[in-house]
């Protein structure tokens, strides 16, 4: 029998890897496994999505059963359940909230219709003759575009309202199972766990101040100008806000093709109703480095990056946890030496990957 370390005749013993060479290596099985991942998670995300948005809702429930108990003297076991119902009590509100709005659009849909049309007859009065010619009878079938048009947003908007009804119900099953072990949550954990709790509350808990203001401000100024489904962009702002960077620009754009279309919108209603929310959101944006902070820990080029690519797995959901997923996945990767310097450089220290490499 054969010595199984003997080198076969006629084979040159194969030379060790250099240092070089190693990292070459472990950086193409890191590439190779963050695209397997990538694909387990886009796979995965019916599942996965209702979970994920259940451990940031349980994360911030657990931030308020802290500062409850803390600032009360309540025991957490009574702190627990009064957390629990706060947070079911408007998650229940916003859904009725919702479906009140989606009631509204298809009693309005009407008078849109009629805009859109009034609009088309005043377009194909200024038309050059020649290009009213060309259309001939083209005028009717014009008109009958924004009826297809708005009673296909109506049906893909309720449809879409059934659905995040429908995950609400699972989220809700997901946190309470996930808050029975309410200390998980609590800022008193200690090693990575409990660093992961302390940064996303610390994020969470500035976010949330700050876009709860900004949308009660937004939401007071388009209920002074009446303008439709003020408590909706309102909602809007308080949840658009945490996409980073562009969630604030979509929040103030959205509400204006209804204010475009509204018979009752004058004028000065629609400018206000554009520049207030603007002014709101400016100071917000200017006071945001001081309320969070950099208690995420990333630079601002890797949460655009985590951006493009958690909006890309996972869609509106990914690019509204995608600041905070990437700082989860930041702490897990700064607590291993090997992959200590990709914690480095999602942290803009550049020096530190150069001298890894």
């Amino acid at each position: 029998m054969s010595d199984p370390l003997e080198v076969p005749v006629g084979r040159a013993p194969r030379a060790p890897l250099t240092p070089r060479e190693q990292r070459v290596q472990t950086v193409c099985l890191a590439v190779i496994a963050t695209v397997a991942i990538a694909f387990a998670l886009w796979w995965l995300r019916p599942v996965l999505i209702p979970f994920v948005m259940a451990l940031f809702i349980a994360l911030a429930l657990g931030m308020g059963v802290d500062l409850l108990a803390e600032h009360t003297r309540m025991p957490r076991r009574v702190a627990l359940p009064l957390v629990l119902l706060f947070g079911v009590l408007g998650l229940l509100g916003i859904g009725a909230l919702v479906a009140t709005s989606v009631s509204e659009l298809a009693a309005n849909s009407a008078a849109y219709r009629e805009k859109i049309a009034a609009l088309i007859d005043q377009g194909m009065a200024i038309a050059p003759p020649a290009l009213r010619a060309q259309l001939g009878g083209g005028t009717e079938k014009l008109r009958e575009i924004p009826v297809a048009t708005i009673g296909g947003f109506l049906q893909t908007v309720s449809a879409t309202v059934a659905g995040l009804l429908s995950n609400s119900l699972i989220v809700l099953v997901f946190v309470f199972f996930l808050m029975l072990g309410a200390d998980t949550f609590s800022r008193r954990e200690q090693g990575a766990w409990g660093a992961i709790v302390q940064r996303v509350q610390a994020y969470l808990a500035g976010k949330l101040a700050l876009s709860g203001v900004s949308a009660v401000l937004v939401g007071i100024t388009f209920l002074a100008l009446d303008v439709p489904l003020a408590l909706v962009w309102a909602l809007l702002t308080l949840v658009l806000t945490f996409i980073p960077a562009v969630g604030v620009t979509i929040a103030l754009l959205l509400p204006l093709p209804v204010l475009w279309l509204d018979p009752n919108v004058t004028r000065t209603t629609f400018v206000l109703s554009l520049a207030i929310p603007g002014a709101i959101h400016f100071v917000a944006n200017l006071l945001e480095p001081k309320v969070v902070g950099d208690s995420l820990g990333l630079h601002p080029i890797t949460i655009m990056m985590a951006l493009v690519f958690w909006t890309m797995l996972w869609g509106p959901v990914g690019a509204l946890l995608a600041a905070p997923m990437t700082a989860v996945i930041a702490i897990l990767l700064e607590r291993f030496e090997g992959s200590r310097p990709i914690a480095q450089l999602l942290a803009g220290q550049f020096g530190a990957m150069r001298k890894a490499l």
